[in-house]
């Protein structure tokens, strides 16, 4: 029976017929594993940072560009696609999640050139994300400015 002759009751079966099943429980338990461990890395990273001496404020700076590069360099050396083929959603964790978002496009684009392939495509998932991060930072910024000039 061809799918346009189908009403949505018999396509909506024949979904759940077709559709693998789906293992919720140790792919949340799989995410929670690798996001924790990516975690405990930050922080084992921020720790060491401050055991060295840095301040509270240059460690945690240090500690996000740390992370951020090694995030782009696994990404880079087809490391992080593994680890995520394990730990799903648990490798978007904010700082090596972003990294990964950044260098994936670039590299799946760099034979388009350096300019129109990486250069162009190198923020086509971040660039949303940063757009929508400032914009509403900005609003909250200029509403906590009205609120501070009502009061």
């Amino acid at each position: 029976m061809p799918f346009f002759d189908m009403s949505k009751d018999e396509y909506g079966a024949y979904v759940k017929k077709v559709s693998p099943n789906s293992k919720i429980i140790p792919n949340v338990i799989k995410a929670f594993a690798v996001g924790g461990a990516i975690c405990c890395l930050g922080q084992l990273v921020l720790d060491i940072y401050t055991y060295l001496g840095l301040a509270d404020k240059a460690a945690s700076t240090a500690a996000s560009i740390s992370l951020v590069f090694l995030g782009a360099l696994l990404t880079g050396l087809g490391v992080y696609d593994d680890i995520a083929k394990i730990g799903g959603a648990g490798t978007l964790v904010p700082i090596t999640g972003f990294a990964n978002a950044v260098v994936s496009p670039a590299l799946e684009f760099k034979t388009e050139g350096f300019v129109t392939g990486t250069g162009a495509k190198m923020f086509v998932i971040s660039g949303p994300v940063i757009v929508y991060g400032i914009s509403a930072s900005v609003i909250y910024g200029i509403i906590l400015w009205i609120i501070q000039l009502v009061q």
